[in-house]
């Protein structure tokens, strides 16, 4: 099977970083930048320029210090938006403009006031004065999953002609189902003609809870540029997640042969980076980065894990820079508890197990779960009540 390259493009410091709450000042987005140039993304989207003068500074110092990845600025097909752009990524040693216009009707003709002849003009107008600052040029057709396959087949094919080398197909609004994009990205590939001379990347937004399910499917159709972000934050509900896609490649190769640069042991630490940064934890059962993502409490699942841990997990969870936990609770078994007492320096009778576990229960339907200052304390109770030593 031929393993293929597939692009991270990292949008946590642009897309990411315009939700609610996350906002970073320059020092931050630097500290950030660093850390996800140790992750190994290939292409970082450090803000959009033309928002604010703080926004073009921050993509100007990215740019000037991380050096390896792609640096990338957002702007608008408008001239002062890509005069700015360009302006804040020239420093950088491998610079893009990612240069967008929205190409569906709803948009054009409620937001920008524009019909489809003067859209496709200003794309191709924004992509030449693109190619003036840099020849690393990409055009996102924002809303392109609710815009006119015929009429967006045209853009696409125009944009490339004009120098875009990637083209960008967002599903802006997370509307789209994995059957819907994957038909949606192989149509277009196969219809415009030079589209060979294009990667194309997917955005895509997590409104219905499918934007990985989303970007796995457009990997499928052809896409080698995947937009994503550290934690799946982003606008509303957030873009698909940098983790998950990155580690479906890795645990699903025979369904994605497709190979990165990221360091996965470097994942967590980036998850964590993130949150101290903005103030926002990372939800529980978060799939690869939540603290219960390679947690066990159930006894049924805790005793098969002690047994081995493929029985229940597909992933190892030090190849993402955590560890596995087996967390003591209500529904924990004497194997696990038995296991954890041994870990900490205790040799136990089966009577005094049995005592400890009964006290583990008690205590853990009253707090939910029992860490290891608890747990020593039973047992140094129980062993007490025996008369042994503590």
């Amino acid at each position: 099977m031929t393993v293929e390259r597939l692009r991270i493009f990292d949008t946590t410091l642009r897309d990411g970083e315009q939700a609610p709450g996350f906002s970073m000042r320059i020092d931050e987005k630097l500290q950030l930048a660093r850390q996800l140039d140790a992750l190994g993304v290939d292409i970082i989207e450090a803000g959009f320029p033309i928002a604010s003068k703080d926004d073009a500074e921050s993509v100007r110092q990215v740019a000037q210090e991380i050096k390896r990845p792609v640096i990338a600025g957002l702007a608008r097909c408008r001239p002062a938006d890509i005069e700015c752009a360009g302006e804040a990524v020239k420093g950088a040693d491998r610079g893009r403009i990612h240069t967008f216009l929205a190409t569906s009707d709803l948009h054009l003709e409620h937001k920008l006031h524009m019909s489809r002849a003067q859209c496709r003009e200003a794309a191709v107008d924004g992509v030449k004065r693109a190619r003036e600052y840099t020849d690393n040029v990409q055009f996102s057709a924002e809303d392109a999953l609710r815009t006119d396959l015929d009429f967006l087949c045209e853009v696409v094919e125009a944009t490339i002609a004009a120098g875009a080398t990637t083209i960008n197909l967002p599903d802006t609004v997370g509307y789209s189902t994995p059957d819907e994009i994957f038909d949606f990205f192989k149509t277009v590939i196969d219809r415009v003609p030079n589209a060979d001379q294009a990667v194309f990347s997917a955005h895509c937004h997590d409104d219905l809870g499918l934007a990985v399910a989303n970007s796995l499917a457009a990997l499928q159709a052809g896409v080698r540029q995947v937009e994503c972000t550290i934690n799946g934050i982003g606008e509303r509900a957030g873009n698909a997640s940098l983790e998950e896609i990155v580690m479906a490649t890795r645990v699903r190769p025979d369904r994605l042969p497709l190979e990165t640069d990221i360091d996965t042991k470097a994942i967590y630490a980036a998850s964590q980076l993130l949150s101290a940064l903005t103030g926002e934890p990372v939800q529980a059962n978060k799939a690869i980065v939540g603290r219960n993502a390679f947690a066990h409490e159930a006894g049924i699942h805790q005793d098969g894990m002690l047994k081995d841990r493929r029985t229940y997990e597909i992933m190892k969870p030090e190849d993402v820079g955590v560890q596995t936990t087996l967390v003591l609770g209500k529904h924990s078994g004497r194997h696990a508890v038995q296991n954890r007492c041994q870990e900490l320096g205790y040799s136990l009778s089966r009577q005094a197990l049995d005592q400890i576990y009964v006290a583990m229960i008690r205590l853990a339907d009253a707090q939910k779960s029992v860490g290891d200052d608890d747990l020593v304390a039973v047992i140094e109770k129980v062993q007490a009540e025996q008369g042994q030593p503590a």
